[in-house]
């Protein structure tokens, strides 16, 4: 029987909650398209590696509890946000509570995490959103409804840097704390490469409950 990686990794991670302090916070990372298909030292042509185990390093060295994997192949998001949505539901089930759950997407990873937030259908728990919205999605993917604290973290200079406030309002969840952040690094879409604090900072003050970013 294939055990998929990230579910050893969620097993040891409830088995080291068992033991950790009330105020432990935990995050479901998901990375870029990019990597799903290349190896972790192969360059993209324009925006060069991503840097996923520095990016993981960086939540890390902020005390937070990490699940992550590297996906492989062309994953369907959808699909893929049902193990998420089930991972998330075993840490709650040990006690975990919603509010110390975020779930931080790049790119595809940031569609994967909308689809977990609409699956999850949980007011309490956290989402970060990276570069993961277009105009057009409101049309071709409706399924789409946002739930949980949410924020979304965008750059000007990229092609998916829009505000995504319409799906807000479409959206059918009371959502308690929203917020965006617009950065202008002139990147592109390689700025969510690289564990840039423009993007960690405000992912890990969200992580820590300071919906006012202060």
């Amino acid at each position: 029987m294939k055990i998929n990686l990230l579910t050893i990794i969620l097993f040891c991670t409830i088995l080291f909650a068992c033991n950790t302090e009330d105020d432990d916070r935990y995050i479901f990372f998901l990375h870029n398209r990019f990597l799903e298909e290349h190896d972790l030292d192969e360059l993209h042509p324009e925006f060069g590696r991503t840097e996923y185990n520095e990016i993981i390093d960086e939540f890390k060295k902020n005390g937070l509890k990490v699940i992550s994997e590297k996906r492989n192949g062309n994953v369907n998001a959808r699909e893929y946000s049902v193990g998420i949505v089930n991972q998330i539901d075993s840490l709650i089930k040990i006690g975990v509570g919603p509010k110390r759950i975020t779930v931080i997407g790049t790119s595809k990873g940031g569609y994967i995490a909308q689809y977990v937030s609409t699956l999850s259908n949980n007011q309490d728990l956290n989402f970060v959103f990276i570069a993961s919205f277009r105009n057009s999605d409101i049309e071709n993917i409706p399924e789409i409804n946002y739930c949980g604290n949410v924020l979304t973290i965008y750059e000007k200079s990229d092609s998916f840097g829009v505000s995504a406030l319409e799906r807000k309002k479409t959206s059918r969840c009371e959502i308690k704390h929203f917020k965006e952040i617009e950065l202008n690094t002139g990147m592109g879409h390689g700025f969510l490469f690289k564990p840039l604090k423009e993007w960690i900072n405000p992912s890990v003050k969200w992580a820590y409950g300071n919906y006012n970013l202060e």
